[in-house]
């Protein structure tokens, strides 16, 4: 036994695993394997979430999980067998085809399977000097994906945690814009000094837009919502006199790219127009709406998003990457630096002539996320993507179709990219009592279990908004929507009738 300075007797070391850590990788890598690959071959013909009867089933099987945090544990096989054979199949299979709930894409093989490398090369990709190999696949994927969404190939760009992130990063951004036309650099001396920031969009902007606002310091309350009508589009002559009367003030203009209601968009190339005019910042969120560049008849949509200052999008919707990923461009790749440098003595100095993302994003610790987006991207390229949207598109003119020919179903918006919006409207039920019916088809399409889908509100009624954004999903899967919703509609006759 050794002595410290103090005089403390110290434990002996010995350079063996405890009982408790023995390496039995092997094993629970083949257990799992099993699981997923089993998993994984029955999505196309599951049901896209447990069927329940109430809420609350499944909280039994759920309730083993729970307790005290045990002082000797049960070793991994044990643990993972324990996820494997009672957690899985309480899963909702949101990377199945007959899920059309939150546009949430599945995830392609090779992202799958690029997913799984990462998790077991564990890499941060924080800097260069954390894992070259990570950062490079990250950069070239980023590049990759300009070339996709049409974007200039000199803009800076960063991967993120999903489209919230990817939304404050480009909104980080555009503060940065905003406070430097006033005189202050706000990433050093805050807000104290600056005027409110004015920022414009439409009723479509996302809820991630308002929290991004809130947690830059700027106040949920800052996105003023211009709108024509309850439905939501966009007023361009209120957006100009509001522009007129900053009398030349900096402002940050924000334009939607898909809504996940309808799918609907702002008219980008409008909005750009007015940014080059007045000196604006304009912030693009096109979460899925970036991916109607692929396709001749919606690239008009996205036309002018070359135009702007940033832009957002997400891996795990169109991309069908797996959570989390998201991505920010930005026209000034000087920007990023200034807003989300770190700086100590221990980190990698700020002038290091290598990409170290940590740098451009808000993250310091990073999951390799440009593995997967890489692979997906190297293994179905540009035509894959094509084929994908397009299909995707048809799939969604061909629902809406559907809808319009039923006489119990109303389309409430048209089907302008992958989301189709409508309501149940049977024959006898009185219109104040249509709301009310379709919250209740929502929730029990939702216990149901055969397909997956929410509930929303467009202009003023509730609706279902099914979307179509994953890589298996076919028309033999979304005609399921309509044949479980009519079985549910006759049952909810003969109850509430």
């Amino acid at each position: 036994m050794s002595i410290e300075p103090s005089g403390a007797p110290t434990q002996p070391v010995t350079d063996s695993l405890s009982a408790a850590f023995h390496d039995d990788t092997a094993a629970v890598l083949e257990l799992a394997g099993k699981a997923a690959a089993e998993y994984v071959a029955a999505l196309s013909a599951a049901p896209a979430a447990p069927r329940r009867q109430h809420e609350d089933d499944g909280r039994e099987v759920l309730a083993r999980f729970a307790g005290p945090l045990p002082e000797r544990g049960m070793g991994a096989e044990a643990a993972v067998r324990q996820l494997t054979e009672h957690a899985l199949p309480q899963a909702v299979r949101s990377s199945g085809p007959r899920y059309f709930h939150f546009v949430t894409g599945g995830t392609t093989p090779a992202a799958l399977a690029a997913d799984w490398l990462t998790s077991t090369i564990d890499q941060n990709a924080a800097a260069w000097v954390c894992s070259p190999m990570a950062t490079h696949l990250e950069t070239v994927a980023l590049g990759w994906l300009k070339e996709l969404f049409g974007l200039p190939a000199g803009w800076g760009a960063v991967t993120t945690t999903g489209g919230t992130m990817a939304n404050f990063t480009g909104l980080a951004a555009a503060r940065r814009y905003w406070a430097a036309r006033h005189g202050v650099d706000v990433d050093v001396d805050g807000l104290a000094r600056l005027p409110p920031m004015p920022v414009f969009g439409s009723g479509f902007a996302h809820a991630s837009i308002s929290k991004s606002l809130g947690m830059l310091g700027l106040g949920r309350s800052a996105l003023r919502r211009l709108t024509v009508d309850g439905s939501g589009r966009l007023d361009l002559g209120a957006l100009r006199v509001a522009l007129e009367e900053l009398r030349g003030a900096p402002a940050v203009l924000v334009a939607t790219a898909g809504e996940p209601d309808a799918g609907r968009f702002d008219p980008v190339a409008q909005l750009a127009d007015l940014a080059d005019e007045f000196d604006a910042w304009l912030h693009v969120d096109g979460a899925f709406g970036m991916f109607a560049a692929l396709n001749d008849r919606t690239a008009c949509l996205v036309e002018g998003a070359a135009r702007a200052h940033s832009v957002t999008a997400d891996g795990h919707k169109w991309l069908n990457v797996p959570f989390d990923t998201g991505f920010c461009f930005v026209r000034h790749p000087e920007i990023l630096g200034p807003v989300f440098t770190n700086q100590a003595a221990y980190l990698v100095d700020a002038n290091d002539p290598h990409v170290n993302y940590a740098n451009l994003g808000p993250d310091n610790s990073r999951r390799a996320r440009g593995l997967a987006v890489w692979a997906t991207l190297a293994a179905y390229g540009r035509e894959g993507y094509r084929e994908l949207i397009s299909r995707h598109l048809a799939v969604a003119t061909r629902f809406a179709e559907e809808v319009q020919r039923d006489p119990d179903l109303e389309l409430l918006a048209p089907a302008t990219l992958n989301a189709v919006c409508f309501r149940v409207r049977p024959a006898g039920v009185a219109v104040d009592g249509l709301d009310a019916l379709n919250r209740r088809l929502a929730d029990r399409l939702l216990l149901d279990g055969r397909v997956h889908l929410g509930a929303t509100t467009f202009d003023g009624r509730a609706a279902l908004r099914p979307v179509f954004v994953n890589w298996r999903t076919t028309s033999e899967d979304t005609d399921l929507i309509l044949k479980v919703l009519r079985e549910l509609v006759a049952e909810d006759a003969a109850c509430h009738g």
